[in-house]
């Protein structure tokens, strides 16, 4: 679910330049790479320079030549998103599969046809979202904040006496898988498990291959043992629905909750932090505003989404968007960090909600729209893991401050997922209140 990003070949420029000839998907607009530094260093001002030269749909170019749309209007990303008959989530409907070689870096993210919420369409598709759906809406919201409050706890446990951490590593990535291991119903023990899977599969290297297979396993052992011993967990109600349903198909389900919600929901957390460790306007959350933590996590998924960009969508005909021909089978890409960005609803925004627009809106696209987008219940849980630890860890460490200067924070070299790669903190060591994982 997760975009490879070091294995995606990088240019050294800051915009980067079209490349060379004729559009292959009609017209002579040359295609732009989405690769290069300013995808992780200045994305908005990539994207305006995008939306200068081509408009709403920009024609781009993926690793190996590959063509695709990019939608960064806001407009025509909820056109796309709306209608799901005309631009399903159909992989199968590719018309690039015949150069498509296996080792393509960004294979894992596109994916293959297969039975899984996230990669089927239309009724198939609405039949692994309902049950998915209510095994989540049936997560007890108090107890989930119960259980993100003592796993923050655990981890802060972890480092609190140094007076020293990373918040990427030692909170921001492993909190998130931790809580949703124990949501779908595996031990505690086997939450640092899955936590090592899913980060050599967001790695993206030559482990990643092993990883994913490893993480069927894990997922195959938990529906072994949820059916043999049914609980109260997410993986139990999926069991129980009433709906006739494969190994496979729960095993792929279970794989794309978990893989859609951890480095997201990571992500989320750490570009909030910074945030806040950045921004005076949000600097209050630090000395115990909670109402600002949720302004900062608000702001980042206006600013500085954890999904950039989004694989995809496939048009089922010919047809044209924003005056562009888009032939059947053609892969549009959802910008939806640079929809969030269109001048046309920001302008919309500050004129309905003041200079910024943010406060308490969310009509950002940070989760999709429409038929594919995040489910509800999911986007609940993840807004819950995050403010919860968020506020955890500004509880535990209220005079938490940044270790270096603000320039030398390194952003995943991704120009699909946004999030840091280290966030240094440096703080007065305090005694941990229990056991650390």
């Amino acid at each position: 679910m997760t975009t490879p990003a070091s294995a995606v070949p990088e240019r050294h420029s800051d915009v980067p330049t079209p490349a060379e000839g004729r559009c292959p998907m009609g017209g002579d607009l040359s295609r732009v790479p989405l690769s290069g530094p300013g995808f992780h260093t200045e994305p908005h001002t990539v994207y305006r320079s995008m939306r200068s030269r081509y408009g709403p749909v920009v024609p781009v170019e993926l690793p190996g030549a590959v063509p695709a749309w990019l939608v960064i209007g806001y407009r025509e990303l909820h056109q796309v998103t709306s209608d799901g008959e005309l631009f399903p989530r159909d992989v199968g409907l590719w018309n690039q599969w015949g150069s498509i070689p296996e080792d393509w870096p960004l294979l894992p993210m596109v994916g293959r046809p297969m039975p899984s919420i996230y990669f089927t369409a239309g009724a198939e598709h609405r039949r692994h979202a309902a049950m998915v759906g209510q095994a989540l809406e049936e997560v007890e919201h108090f107890e989930l904040r119960r259980v993100c409050e003592e796993l923050a706890d655990r981890l802060v446990d972890g480092f609190c006496q140094r007076g020293t951490a990373d918040l990427i590593a030692d909170f921001a990535v492993p909190l998130p898988v931790l809580v949703l291991a124990r949501l779908l119903g595996f031990p505690d023990e086997d939450g640092p498990l899955i936590a090592g899977v899913l980060r050599d599969l967001a790695d993206g290297g030559p482990g990643a291959q092993q990883a994913h297979l490893r993480f069927g396993e894990h997922m195959r052992r938990l529906l072994e043992a949820r059916r043999a011993a049914p609980g109260t967990d997410v993986t139990s109600r999926m069991l129980a629905y009433a709906g006739e349903f494969t190994d496979e198909e729960y095993v792929l389900d279970l794989m794309a909750i978990t893989a859609a919600g951890h480095l997201t929901t990571a992500d989320w957390i750490g570009n909030s932090l910074r945030l806040m460790m950045t921004d005076d306007q949000f600097a209050v959350a630090l000395t115990g505003g909670r109402h600002s933590v949720a302004e900062a996590m608000n702001e980042v998924l206006w600013e500085e989404g954890p999904t950039q960009i989004l694989a995809g969508r496939w048009a089922a005909r010919d047809t044209r968007l924003a005056d562009r021909n888009i032939r059947a089978g053609d892969m549009l890409l959802l910008g939806l960090g640079a929809a969030n960005a269109d001048p046309h609803i920001r302008q919309h925004l500050a004129t309905a909600h003041g200079p910024s627009g943010h406060s308490g809106n969310s009509a950002h696209l940070a989760f999709s729209h429409g038929e594919y987008r995040c489910p509800f219940p999911a986007q609940e849980i993840a807004e819950i893991i995050a403010r919860t630890g968020i506020e955890v860890l500004l509880d535990r460490l209220p005079d938490l401050g940044l270790s270096v200067p603000v320039p030398e924070l390194v952003r995943r070299q991704s120009a699909f997922l946004r999030g840091m790669t280290a966030l240094p903190v440096s703080f007065a060591p305090v005694r941990p209140t229990g056991d650390p994982l």
